[in-house]
């Protein structure tokens, strides 16, 4: 029986509704001397010689790196508003809107995770989640002193942030990071951060994979797998090896109940470098953006090509003057490097692509079988294009579309909103409570309109072409979540089909 996982970000959840003026308790850390230790280079890998070497502390790793993870408590101030039981009428939202409702009341949501101080002077890397769109954050050291933080940088797509604290000059213990890629299956690290609030924690275990892409965590979803226990409030901790430097944020963990199951993941430190390097120059995060899209290669597909076994991602598409284009990608070629490591997926692409050259307008060397033939293109770091502009609009003419709010996909926008950035069409962003198609359930945002009135529509003004012509037949085809849905009038109502 395949077992059902499920993907939980490793913070704490949201705590107890309270009124702005209340403050939740913060669990104590243990005090801790905040001491800047010389990081020393790596020892060579061997295995234990004896029962003795096995029986080494962990505790001068634990000693250096400690003080220089913190505890990150946040809370944001939303409003609630009771739903009206005439809501759902059309009638009554067209007179009174969408705010009909009952009085919002304000509430308090909190947040608790961990953070890692990488620069002397205050600068702290946390996960995005953790903090969010917090009204206020606090950090709390290992020495039991607090400061108010700063958000320096957010990036949703890595799921990493990046504070600032005040410390008036006083120079903080820090972590320094080391390569992600040169850690190995079966390294020993160790993972530290608040798990469930009870103050620093820290637990033992190995590097179980590396380039491991998991779902719904980021937009790379490249990550390094540990079995040391993560838990929540672990989200933002450290992930170090026995040279007491960095090479992961902790994230996320695979559960079922929310506990810790062995199966934790970490950002890696080659990444947090990028995003940090952003923050702290001129606060844009450049997203390379390749401009083609593929399929891993599987044993079929490797047999079938003359490949000696089945590595890289093959090429199925190719965006005309993207950097891939550009470059000299074509359809059938077979991506095998890029950077000069291997990739098998079309995240760990992105990924090298993204840590291949960190200055933007950079290129990045890309390894490519064509027709039994390696080759080397170089394929520029370049961000999506905003081709055509995004044009949003709301439709008011009377029509089915009535009060949606549709703007021209491109692959930036489609970046933005996670969306396949290949795609080309009218996306629906918003349905105001009076259209006809959200009255009857037959759009909702994230839809690409690919046709309508028999009509293909790319643009929005195509878009308002085609619904002017033939108001009496109506009939669309939309793309959702990658199945293509036709829909028209059919026995006074509207009746949808997939394609396929």
């Amino acid at each position: 029986m395949a077992l059902a996982a499920l993907l939980v970000a490793a913070c704490g959840g949201e705590g107890e509704s309270q009124s702005p003026a209340q403050t939740a308790p913060k669990p104590a850390s243990p005090p801790a001397s905040v001491v800047s230790t010389p990081v020393q280079p790596a020892a060579a890998k061997v295995v234990p010689p004896s029962r003795e070497a096995v029986e080494y502390s962990y505790a001068p790793v634990v000693k250096r790196v400690a003080p220089a993870v913190v505890n990150v408590y946040s809370s944001k101030v939303v409003k609630a508003q009771a739903i009206s039981p005439f809501m759902n009428d059309p009638f009554f939202r067209r007179f009174f809107g969408d705010n009909f409702g009952g009085v919002p009341r304000e509430r308090v949501q909190q947040s608790l995770g961990s953070g890692v101080i990488i620069r002397a002077d205050g600068i702290i890397v946390t996960n995005n989640h953790v903090v969010g769109d917090a009204d206020t954050i606090t950090v709390a050291l290992a020495d039991r002193r607090e400061f108010e933080a700063k958000v320096v940088l957010t990036d949703e797509s890595t799921d990493l942030a990046i504070l600032r604290i005040d410390t008036e000059g006083e120079p903080l213990p820090a972590v320094e990071l080391r390569d992600s890629d040169s850690v190995e299956v079966g390294d020993i690290v160790l993972a530290m951060g608040n798990p469930f609030g009870v103050g620093q924690t820290v637990t033992s275990g190995i590097v179980s994979a590396v380039a491991r892409t998991a779902e719904s965590i980021s937009d790379y979803q490249f990550f390094i797998q540990t079995d040391a226990a993560i838990n929540p409030g672990n989200s933002g901790g450290a992930l170090v090896t026995l040279d007491g430097r960095l090479i992961g944020i902790n994230t996320a963990i695979y559960s079922r109940s929310g506990g810790s199951l062995g199966i934790g993941f970490a950002i890696p430190s080659n990444m947090v470098g990028v995003v940090v390097s952003a923050a702290l120059s001129d606060g844009k995060i450049v997203r390379p953006w390749f401009g083609a899209a593929g399929q891993p290669v599987t044993a079929d597909i490797a047999k079938s090509l003359g490949l000696e076994r089945p590595v890289g991602v093959l090429i199925d598409e190719v965006y005309a003057s993207g950097p891939a284009a550009k470059a000299g990608v074509k359809v059938g070629d077979v991506i095998t490097e890029v950077a000069g490591h291997e990739v098998d997926s079309a995240q760990a692409l992105l990924f090298r692509m993204r840590v291949g050259d960190k200055k933007s307008g950079g290129n990045v060397p890309v390894t490519v079988v064509r027709n039994g033939k390696t080759r080397t293109l170089m394929v520029a770091v370049a961000s999506a294009p905003e081709v055509p502009p995004r044009n949003i609009t709301t439709l008011s003419d009377e029509s089915f579309f009535y009060g949606l709010k549709v703007g021209n996909l491109n692959p930036a926008f489609a970046e933005e909103l996670r969306l396949d950035p290949m795609m080309k069409g009218v996306v629906v962003l918003n349905l105001s409570g009076d259209s006809p198609a959200r009255r009857y359930r037959l759009l909702r945002p994230g839809d690409i309109i690919l046709v309508v009135n028999d009509q293909k529509v790319a643009t929005v003004d195509e878009l308002k072409k085609a619904l002017a012509k033939d108001p009496s037949s109506f009939s669309y085809t939309i793309n959702r979540d990658g199945a293509v849905i036709e829909c028209g009038r059919a026995f006074g109502g509207f009746t949808c089909r997939q394609r396929g």
